[in-house]
């Protein structure tokens, strides 16, 4: 079955994360994604937080699956001709170096349009054009920046970042769009473009709501959330959505650290709420009844709740309140995640063999396409494909001794 992206071809310089991220979610869709990587040492997650000594780390292996490798130095002559050799038969090269990295290599945007005019040339930065154009950005730099930690975590607490990558890997899914657009107007103009994506501005793209709500509370408190008191910015609201649907992480049975439900209150969910917690009469008494009513009081409601949940397992939880339409999801920890049978079923969760750290579980493809299945492959190993991408370029057997000799590739 043909890929959606079959025929179109990366040149990936990506490092860490952000560009891996971008450029797997490529290789997934069918692109043949060719990892540059520096000889003897490669991208440097392939050694970072290693948990098998010898073999690439999981950081590695997590993000660069489906990819070829091949290691070049960019600072020798003859690796500088392969890049340009590479890049005159490429359609996308993918970058997130710091500021002028790839520049002082000699390959600018300008120099990718010589040698390939239709060669779509994608970036991400920590920061656009501005005051911090020239400062490194890392993930928790860009969720400070980008508007994310100042509205994460409790009202009485410190900025909280999060959990999930957004800086990082949120970054490269926005340039993956942009990368897909401007393959898309390049049928129509035949010329390739720049494609640049901030950091900082992909966190303030996902916290968008947050911006939402400080132009309301020019206006005056914003009711939805659970803070009394406000000042002149949007505050951290714990738990709460802010999405004018109260809702909170709830305590279960049997009280570990992740024994926890999160449950919304919608207005259809108050009378079924109360008929599985005992208190029917609640859902008729004026001071509860109505949204409005329960408002003021939210957070003795979600006691009630609480209640009923605490003596229950945050599945049965699940089950129970699901029968009655009730918005709820269980505090999944990354160990119940991981030996989730379900997940490995659809293949979302899919289990490798490598050559160095043996098995080893990597995620699938988040996005689905109904005639381009993804088929999961494990990460290369360092410039496991250089001969074969050289000799495809056109080398003979004897020009790639003499590469390698050289410390060319």
């Amino acid at each position: 079955m043909v890929k959606a992206l079959e025929g179109v071809r990366v040149l990936d310089f990506g490092h860490v994360q952000a560009g891996p991220t971008a450029t797997q979610l490529l290789a997934y869709m069918g692109a043949d994604v060719i990892k540059v990587e520096l000889p003897g040492r490669g991208d440097i997650t392939r050694i970072q937080l290693r948990d098998v000594a010898g073999a690439d780390s999981l950081y590695y292996t997590m993000l660069n699956s489906n990819k070829r490798s091949i290691a070049v130095n960019l600072k020798s002559a003859n690796g500088k001709k392969v890049i340009e050799a590479l890049a005159r038969r490429s359609d996308v090269a993918v970058e997130n170096f710091g500021p002028g990295v790839l520049d002082r290599q000699g390959f600018t945007w300008e120099r990718f349009q010589e040698l390939n005019p239709r060669l779509i040339y994608a970036s991400v930065k920590g920061f656009g054009p501005g005051p911090y154009v020239d400062c490194k950005a890392y993930e928790n730099v860009a969720q400070c920046m980008g508007g994310a930690a100042s509205t994460t975590g409790w009202e009485d607490g410190p900025p909280t970042v999060t959990g999930a990558q957004i800086g990082d890997s949120g970054t490269g899914v926005h340039l993956v769009a942009g990368i897909l657009a401007a393959l898309f107007q390049r049928e129509r103009t035949g010329r390739g473009q720049r494609v640049e994506v901030a950091m900082t501005d992909a966190v303030l793209n996902l916290c968008r709501v947050k911006m939402r709500d400080q132009q309301r509370l020019q206006r005056g408190p914003l009711g939805e959330y659970p803070n009394r008191v406000f000042g002149d910015a949007v505050p951290r609201a714990g738990n709460a959505s802010g999405g004018g649907q109260p809702g909170s992480a709830l305590r279960c049975a049997p009280g570990g650290p992740n024994d926890w439900v999160y449950v919304i209150i919608q207005p259809p969910s108050w009378a079924p709420l109360m008929r599985l917690c005992g208190r029917e009469e609640l859902i008729e008494d004026p001071r509860y009844a109505t949204p409005e009513a329960r408002l003021p009081h939210i957070d003795e409601c979600f006691s009630i709740v609480e209640e009923w949940t605490a003596r229950k397992g945050k599945f049965e939880v699940m089950r129970e309140l699901n029968a009655v339409d009730v918005p709820c999801g269980p505090i999944l920890s990354m160990k119940d995640i991981y030996e989730d049978r379900s997940l490995y079923e659809r293949g979302y969760l899919v289990e490798l063999d490598h050559p160095t750290r043996g098995r080893y579980v990597q995620l699938g493809s988040p996005i689905n396409l109904s005639d381009s299945p993804v088929e999961v492959k494990r990460s290369p190993l360092l410039g496991e494909h250089t001969d074969e991408i050289l000799s495809w370029l056109g080398y003979g057997s004897e020009e790639i001794t003499e590469l390698h000799k050289e410390g060319a590739v």
